[in-house]
């Protein structure tokens, strides 16, 4: 059988995309695999030091299961690339989300940012009271966010990961 050739690439990006492929560590290993000789190849995702990580391996199994996002982070992310022996540098980006106005019962804003953490739609007013009582409280809790000037920061960091060719 013949082995069908494809195009070397100088650069690929995947930036806030892995979260929503089935087959991870197929998908490096194809995209790595069409790197041009000295290229590199640029993926972007949510950090493991960020909130996200803590909410998702904390409530990830009692949130929808129906929707395409994995929950994936960078230390997932590397220890998949590790396994593939692919080398690989990654770089955290610390930053912060306002999400004051969850907090805010009726605040049409924190009830979009509810629906955004916990990738669910009417988060507010579908999820069991002892489910959003529980993320409620833990998303002011300094493992997700820090409280500043009265505003509650979520814990927004960024991994960029340079993949070698």
């Amino acid at each position: 059988m013949e082995k069908k050739e494809f195009q070397k690439w100088d650069f690929i990006h995947m930036i806030q995309m892995l979260y929503y492929v089935k087959d991870i560590p197929a998908t490096l290993k194809f995209f790595h695999s069409l790197l041009a000789i000295n290229a590199k190849m640029l993926i972007i995702l949510v950090s493991g030091i960020s909130g996200w990580n803590k909410l998702w391996k904390k409530y990830g199994s009692r949130l929808p299961q129906d929707d395409l996002c994995q929950y994936v982070t960078s230390s997932d992310l590397t220890q998949m690339l590790d396994k593939l022996g692919i080398k690989y540098e990654c770089y955290d980006l610390l930053s912060t989300m306002d999400i004051s106005d969850c907090f805010i019962d009726g605040n049409e804003n924190g009830e979009l940012l509810c629906d955004f953490l916990t990738e669910t739609c009417n988060f507010n007013t579908t999820a069991p009271p002892d489910l959003k009582a529980e993320i409620m409280k833990d998303l002011q809790e300094s493992e997700f966010s820090v409280k500043k000037e009265g505003k509650v920061l979520f814990n927004n960091s960024l991994s960029f990961i340079v993949v070698e060719a």
